[in-house]
């Protein structure tokens, strides 16, 4: 498979190992209107912080359990504004690369800067894709075929789903050589295998509904007719037949067809009443489709029109509408583009993120879709820049209570986030636990790293250093802010969870390893044994 090299790749490739993990420090909640200093537990969240310290901080609770990303990552047309930059010479990503590729960034051109910035972010968001997850990234024509060849390389060539074409504007341009009406957004689903079960089909509309009829009173239901004919390329003998119709009319496929059956197969359908020819009864036959009780769907296509998915102005529009006529946010995508992925990408209950979350479009689509159908999906926004609050998260609390005049020309969708800051480093630079963090997140950490699943504090008749007993294994952290622990006779006597295994952090052990095989013990010596991801 081609892969793509750039300068500055072999420093970038593994390093979402190296990013530090950052904890996150609830700022409030926002709760149907009401702000509050307690976590709402909607499981909305919106973060403030680098997105890929952010992305790496979501991991003990989200790894394997993203159903759905949408990423509006810039576009690298070199082009500024004051609330959104589009270029990469931006002064903080251009200190990170500084810091990861060291002196040969100064060799860097726009398009390897790019590059060394999406590649660490794109690793992460694979491993918090669950397996039958699917990802669409927004993108224009600056960095598409490098961007389709770094997600092959990172999510498998397979993965590939589509390229969806966005009609962005229905206006000429004319202002450039060529006039660009669209962008592009690529399509990955984990799942190599079956793409259909990451992707759904649309609701049929009423106009495609109303072309199944029952004039026959079939007792399948309704039904619609299709051709019985094909091309005749690849058939074979027992495809070219004389069909007898009911009433006595003879029919043979046309030049250059055959038809789409067997005769055996043909002559069944016909006895099961599931080949029409027509209300007299010697028409050319057709085969008859069912509406049937699964309600058949609508297969997405590849280009979404600006009826479907609206456009730049559209999108400029409604987020004047939202702030009250101020052009708060220059490059906002459609609400009706992000929900009409979501459609194709979600359930009901479906986990989503966008770690460029920009204006919060992502949130307001799934606000409003949870509205439409009585959804309980969740979303994850990650931005960087300060406008985090007063735009972003702003955005989100206007749409749940409602904008425009009075706030009644538009009507809130109702529903909660939690506003999060990035905090500090679990471990300080010396490798050691930064107990600031405090003591449940440090167990968190613990848990994740062993059992890759989110800790859940729950009452226990066991000692306080009880984490939790996960696939027949038990584990303790035994930690004290203010003393040494030893993992001896005497904790063990605490212990009451049965397990086949036990898996106990301390900062030292007096047990001997023969014990300890014995006993099915696993010592593991604080801080030099906690894993680090």
């Amino acid at each position: 498979m081609p892969t793509l090299h750039w300068i500055g790749k072999e420093k970038v490739i593994n390093h979402h190992l190296d990013v530090p993990f950052k904890v996150l420090e609830h700022s409030y909640g926002f709760d149907n209107g009401t702000q509050t200093s307690t976590e709402t537990q909607s499981g909305n969240k919106i973060i403030h912080g680098d997105n890929l310290e952010a992305l790496k901080a979501l991991l003990p609770e989200y790894e394997g359990r993203i159903d759905c990303i949408y990423i509006d990552p810039p576009y690298n047309t070199g082009e500024e504004s004051w609330i959104y930059n589009d270029n990469v010479s931006h002064p903080k990503l251009a200190k990170w690369i500084g810091q990861v590729v060291g002196k040969e960034s100064e060799d860097l051109g726009r398009h390897d800067k790019w590059l060394c910035m999406i590649y660490p972010r794109l690793q992460l968001l694979s491993k918090l894709l669950k397996d039958a997850g699917v990802i669409f990234i927004s993108i224009d024509d600056n960095e598409l075929f490098s961007l389709k060849i770094l997600l092959d390389e990172i999510f498998g060539r397979n993965a590939f789903v589509t390229n969806f074409i966005w009609e962005k504007r229905t206006n000429r341009e004319n202002r450039k050589v060529i006039s660009s009406r669209h962008e592009y957004i690529l399509c990955y689903s984990k799942n190599n295998s079956d793409h259909s079960q990451s992707i759904n089909q649309l609701s049929m509309t009423q106009e495609a509904l109303d072309r199944y009829k029952n004039p026959d009173n079939d007792k399948n239901g309704p039904w619609k007719s299709d051709p019985a004919t094909a091309q005749a390329g690849h058939a074979t003998k027992s495809q070219f037949y004389e069909l007898l119709a009911p009433n006595g009319k003879k029919h043979s496929p046309p030049s250059g067809r055959c038809w789409l059956f067997t005769e055996d197969v043909m002559q069944e359908k016909i006895s099961k009443n599931e080949i029409w020819f027509g209300e007299h009864g010697n028409n050319v036959p057709r085969v008859k489709t069912y509406l049937n009780a699964k309600e058949r769907g609508l297969t997405p296509e590849s280009i979404i029109f600006a009826e479907i998915g609206s456009t730049n102005e559209g999108a400029k529009k409604e987020i004047k509408s939202i702030f009250n006529g101020k052009a708060s946010f220059v490059t906002p995508k459609p609400k009706d583009l992000i929900s009409h992925l979501l459609t194709i990408g979600t359930s009901k209950n479906s986990i989503i993120l966008d770690s460029f979350a920009g204006s919060g479009t992502t949130a307001h689509a799934v606000l409003n879709l949870n509205k439409q159908d009585g959804g309980n999906r969740k979303f994850i926004c990650i931005e960087m820049e300060d406008y985090a609050e007063t735009i972003t998260a702003e955005r989100v609390k206007r749409v749940i209570n409602g904008y425009g005049e009075d706030k009644k020309a538009v009507e809130g969708t109702r529903g909660s986030f939690d506003f999060y800051e990035l905090g500090e480093s679990l471990f300080d630079e010396n490798g050691n636990l930064n107990e600031s963090v405090g003591l449940p997140k440090i167990r968190n950490y613990v848990w994740y790293t062993e059992t890759k699943t989110p800790l859940k504090e729950e009452k226990h008749e066991d000692n306080a250093h009880f984490l939790g007993k996960h696939n027949d294994t038990s584990y303790y952290f035994y930690y004290e802010s203010e003393a040494i622990t030893t993992l001896d006779h005497s904790f063990l006597a605490s212990v009451k969870t049965k397990a086949e295994q036990y898996v106990i952090y301390a900062d030292n052990c007096l047990l001997t390893k023969e014990f300890m095989v014995k006993h099915h013990i696993i010592f593991k010596k604080i801080p030099r044994d906690i894993t680090r991801f």
